[in-house]
């Protein structure tokens, strides 16, 4: 039990270190990501960290699994550098109870997985999606850039805003221009529309939720560039639907589903989406046998000997189950043996790495003996 206690301990310890690290490193690349999106008004600066807090159970329910797998090498690979392995082993410590020490905090950290993936992370992505298309909808004047040309990129739609009141959540001086493809004589010209008004402020329809953008005192111009027969309208109000774009991509309608909704389900990507879940916990103590196979090093080596070539194997174990997902997905997968298959594949390889050794000595050992 001493040994135990001792390899868990460093084993908890270094996954607290190295999943916080990971988080970090990924949490700031998305947080940039979400702070060009601020910037460019997409939704407003208010949620920012409301929305990072809610995909965290995301990313942590990847990172995990991760982060006690590159604890497994490490912890290991610096007992077997300092030579305390070798002690172990001398006071009895054989591989397969190497294993199941190490099996024990495996499964502690695939059942805080399994919760996050199947509770947590579903709930966090629908209150993501929800808190997004909240934001989008009442956005206003709280994310309008004055004094810069912004471009929507899913409209094409170029505005630009001189001066925003917040207090009074207002604009003054408005400028916007968008293209407005018309059919005539059975082609289609592409017409522009150019608006400009003294002010105009943002409404949000009470009973469908639409948000519109309201322009006051201004005028209107439809044409064709470069051709002189235009329209112009001069308006005192002037009220225009905001087309947003949809807030959930795929993945996101999929995954925010509660696992008894897609369990009930009998659609391909519910069934795909359901094994996922359950892969993500599956994937841990099947990576912590890997890492124990591949953390055998010595002094020449060094404990980062064997880093890269098990953490290229890792990440091929998930880009496997994450490829079978899609194919199950779109039909081109078996439901069964769906990702089991996977599953099983690296257990026999981490399997036959582990006992590799012991094989080729029995095989060399069996042919010596029969030699002399």
């Amino acid at each position: 039990m001493i040994l135990f206690r001792y390899l868990a301990s460093e084993i908890f310890k270094s996954v607290f270190a190295v999943t916080l690290t990971l988080l970090a490193i990924i949490m700031s690349g998305r947080f940039v990501k979400y702070l060009a999106q601020v910037a460019s008004g997409d939704f407003s600066p208010d949620v920012l960290f409301l929305i990072m807090l809610y995909r965290l159970p995301g990313f942590l329910e990847v990172v995990l699994p991760l982060g006690l797998f590159i604890s497994i090498l490490l912890t290991y690979g610096r007992l077997y550098v300092d030579s305390e392995m070798t002690v172990m082993s001398a006071c009895g410590m054989s591989r397969r109870r190497l294993l199941l020490y190490t099996q024990i905090p495996a499964f502690i950290i695939a059942a805080i997985v399994a919760y996050i993936s199947m509770v947590v992370s579903p709930a966090g992505i629908q209150a993501y999606a929800a808190k997004l298309a909240e934001s989008r909808a009442e956005i206003g004047v709280k994310a309008a850039v004055e004094g810069r040309f912004r471009i929507d990129k899913g409209s094409g739609r170029v505005t630009y805003i001189e001066k925003t009141d917040r207090d009074s959540q207002t604009m003054r001086s408005v400028f916007m221009s968008q293209a407005e493809p018309q059919q005539s004589g059975g082609g289609e010209r592409p017409l522009v529309s150019l608006v400009t008004a003294e002010s105009g402020r943002f409404e949000v329809d009470a009973a469908t939720g639409e948000r519109h953008l309201v322009l006051d005192k201004g005028v209107r111009y439809v044409g064709e560039p470069g051709q002189s027969d235009y329209q112009f309208t001069r308006f005192e109000r002037l009220s225009q639907l905001m087309r947003d774009p949809e807030v959930k991509t795929y993945r996101q309608e999929i995954d925010g589903k509660s696992t008894r909704e897609l369990w009930r389900s009998d659609a391909l990507e519910d069934i795909a989406a359901v094994q996922w879940r359950i892969s993500l916990s599956v994937l841990v103590p099947i990576a912590a046998l890997i890492a124990v196979s591949l953390s055998k090093t010595d002094h020449r080596r060094g404990r980062y000997g064997k880093m890269f070539p098990a953490f290229m194997l890792y990440m091929f174990y998930l880009v496997a189950l994450n490829a079978v997902r899609d194919a199950i997905a779109k039909g081109n997968w078996p439901v069964l043996p769906g990702m089991w298959v996977i599953h099983l594949i690296f257990l026999t390889l981490g399997l036959i790495l582990l006992y590799w050794d012991s094989v080729l000595r029995h095989w060399w050992l069996t042919w010596r003996r029969s030699r002399g």
